[in-house]
């Protein structure tokens, strides 16, 4: 496996594909949302979707195991009507709260060679509190739950592996895992894999001593798709380094198809008999990335060749906070005043055209879990100013068990 930075430098001069935002699926949920969501309007340009969390996806699933079983939407996304992000591809029960497991795997040293794992960046690194879009799944049991709890193994960029957590009710809780890259000159990153994630978080959770001896996990049966789910657009697959398209197990490069994103369908169930001891404190996080890059325009895009270089610093900032006695809380934020430039892609290098305008970002979260409730809360805006106006989009979601849990979402165009 290279290092951090020879896997930054293999892909830093490409011209990509992005999704906005972390790890967001290539069709922004919110447009399908404006077309289909009870409740939406059309004002002056403006769309605006409401949702209060009534809705129930019908894609529903049940796994079980000889303690119960758990009815469940085996995808988290980015609001609450269904629209599919990420497969869920764990499910822990037992002493499984999500606060648990987070102690169990921050506990953990970096040595996971015993499990076939290379002694090298992320493989070699230590599970740490994470920033990253909030997202919501649902169980019947329980309702809509938020990540609350985030992790990473490794960094922001240039690769980790990341886990959002999710309390379900009677004592389950779910898990999404993958393995991402950062797309260079963005702030956001590209799934590469979910099955490899997967396999992280066995192999750890197994290291930690905490499972059942008797009926340590089982293998669900299938409840999302499989071999793959999304896709790694060609133009970043291309670019991987040879080590790490063999820890994806994926085709030869090159290729002139996307390719699908790993993974066999079915999540691994962890029984955990007992926990680690508490990890405590307050750990702060401050970090700023460079916009450098030509992407698609995220909203408000008239045609496929409607393209902008943006540039200018994102800072990010998180903090967390654990009080040993199941008490966890957080907030993080992401802001950054950019400057945007339409380009004519059908020269090579692209060449900017008109004037460059501003825009705005940002991202505020904040999240509670205690041993009896859990809420979440993320909003972002996106506001560009050019030509004498303005185009925005903002979406504000809030998953709490006390209630109050709602979505919104409005995109403003000229």
């Amino acid at each position: 496996m290279n290092s951090p930075r020879t896997l930054l430098h293999a892909a830093a001069g490409l011209l990509l594909f992005v999704a906005a935002g972390c790890d967001r699926a290539p069709t922004d949920p919110s447009r399908k949302l404006m077309a289909t969501s009870r409740g939406a309007t059309s004002q002056a340009g403006t769309d605006v979707v409401r949702q209060d969390g009534s809705a129930v996806p019908s894609d529903l699933v049940t796994v079980s195991t000889d303690g119960g079983s758990l009815t469940l939407w085996p995808y988290t996304g980015s609001d609450l009507a269904g629209h599919a992000s990420d497969p869920v591809n764990l499910v822990f029960t037992g002493d499984a709260d999500p606060g648990r497991v987070r102690d169990a795997l921050l506990g953990l040293d970096g040595d996971r060679t015993r499990f076939g794992f290379p002694a090298a960046y992320p493989f070699d690194a230590r599970w740490s509190d994470a920033i990253g879009d909030v997202h919501a799944t649902y169980t019947q049991n329980g309702g809509w739950s938020g990540s609350v709890i985030q992790l990473q193994l490794g960094a922001y960029e240039p690769v980790r592996v990341h886990l959002r957590l999710f309390r379900a009710g009677n004592g389950w809780t779910v898990g999404a895992a993958h393995f991402e890259v950062e797309i260079p000159g963005t702030a956001d990153h590209q799934v590469l894999s979910w099955e490899l994630a997967e396999k992280v978080v066995v192999a750890d959770l197994a290291r930690s001593g905490l499972l059942d001896p008797s009926h340590p996990y089982e293998v669900t049966d299938a409840i999302n798709p499989a071999p793959g789910f999304r896709t790694i657009p060609s133009v970043i697959y291309n670019q991987l380094p040879p080590e790490l398209l063999g820890a994806l197990g994926g085709p030869a490069t090159p290729v002139s198809q996307d390719v699908p994103i790993p993974t066999d369908g079915h999540a691994t169930m962890l029984h955990l008999a007992r926990h680690a001891d508490p990890v405590t404190g307050t750990r702060t996080q401050s970090f700023t990335l460079q916009y450098q890059q030509v992407i698609p325009k995220p909203f408000c895009s008239e045609a496929p060749a409607d393209w902008l270089l943006v540039t200018g610093p994102v800072v990010f900032t998180g903090l967390h906070t654990a009080d040993g006695q199941g008490g966890f809380t957080y907030s993080s934020s992401l802001s950054g005043q950019l400057m945007a430039q339409a380009v004519d892609l059908s020269s090579n290098p692209p060449k900017p055209v008109g004037a460059p305008f501003p825009v705005q970002i940002e991202d505020r979260q904040s999240g509670v879990l205690d041993a009896t409730s859990a809420t979440v809360t993320g909003r972002a805006t996106r506001l560009a100013i050019e030509g004498g106006g303005s185009e925005f989009r903002r979406s504000d979601l809030r998953v709490s068990s006390r209630g109050a849990t709602h979505y919104l979402g409005s995109t403003h165009c000229q």
